[in-house]
């Protein structure tokens, strides 16, 4: 049962120090996003219904608001931006449950004892070790008609390396051809920001063959490679005139990452996954 402790009268105050514990506690940036995000839609909907300019924590609090929040999202009325289905389809399966996780998560720091109901997980949270193991295997060695193929193969080592690691795609963006040892012994590693971690086979294997296509790919700026261990696989599109950078000058974008391993998962598996989804053992 969650102690009780002193939390901030006004609603929006609360929900700043609450993200602000998320950074003190080391959560990746997405968490503290995706929270952050949720938390203002939350607050936003309340609001709006109770037709006020601000609300006390305790009244945000109140389960009536959680619920029609719920609703509401359930039924796509918070939605900011279109999707593939329409601006008014109903929230997926697993945004429903990253709310209610927030919630959760936002009443055990304020020291509530109310919970919400959690939904048992789908694909797109998890996946069990060997449909991971599975999955990598098939991401490292299929490449899907039409595809480019050094994207996919950046994917795989992108996606292999967060099952290996544990870290999100965020967490790992800014890693250099340098922090890969492929070579140590006993165990490759990879330099991360708290210390050397030890890569598998199959992990290593897939970042040598991603370091041989980067290598092709580097050779066009004629002794230039800023050493990014992700860079964009071919030429993006001319802004203002000018021609884009040559790939291997700039990094790869997080956003860039993130697309493309959607976009292959969904070629090669079916369904919607996100990199964390291929972690080797359960959150």
């Amino acid at each position: 049962m969650p102690t009780t402790r002193t939390r901030p009268a006004d609603a929006n105050a609360a929900i700043n120090g609450f993200l602000g514990k998320l950074a003190d506690r080391g959560y990746g940036y997405e968490t503290q996003r995706l929270r952050g995000h949720l938390l203002s839609e939350y607050l936003e909907h309340a609001l709006g219904v109770a037709r006020v300019g601000a609300l006390t924590t305790d009244e945000l609090m109140d389960l009536v608001h959680a619920d029609a929040w719920l609703a509401a999202a359930a039924a796509g009325e918070t939605r900011r931006r279109n999707t593939l289905l329409g601006p008014d389809a109903a929230a997926a399966y697993n945004s429903q449950r990253a709310r209610i996780q927030t919630w959760n998560a936002f009443a055990e720091h304020l020291g509530l004892p109310l919970r919400l109901e959690l939904p048992p997980a789908r694909h797109g949270d998890w996946l069990e070790p060997e449909e991971a193991h599975t999955l990598l295997r098939t991401l490292a060695v299929k490449r899907p008609v039409g595809a480019n193929a050094a994207t996919s193969l950046r994917t795989a080592a992108v996606a292999a390396l967060v099952a290996a690691t544990g870290r999100s795609v965020p967490d790992l963006h800014g890693l250099d051809v340098t922090d890969v040892d492929l070579e140590h012994r006993p165990f490759p590693q990879i330099e991360l920001d708290r210390g050397r971690h030890p890569l598998n086979k199959e992990t290593a294997d897939i970042l040598h063959r991603w370091l041989d296509v980067r290598a092709g790919i580097t050779e066009q700026l004629e002794g230039s490679d800023p050493g990014y261990l992700w860079i964009p696989t071919k030429p993006g599109r001319a802004r203002g005139g000018e021609e884009p950078p040559k790939p291997g000058l700039t990094r790869a974008a997080v956003r860039t990452l993130h697309a493309a391993h959607r976009t292959l998962v969904m070629q090669v598996f079916g369904a919607p996954l996100r990199p964390g989804a291929l972690l080797l053992s359960r959150p």
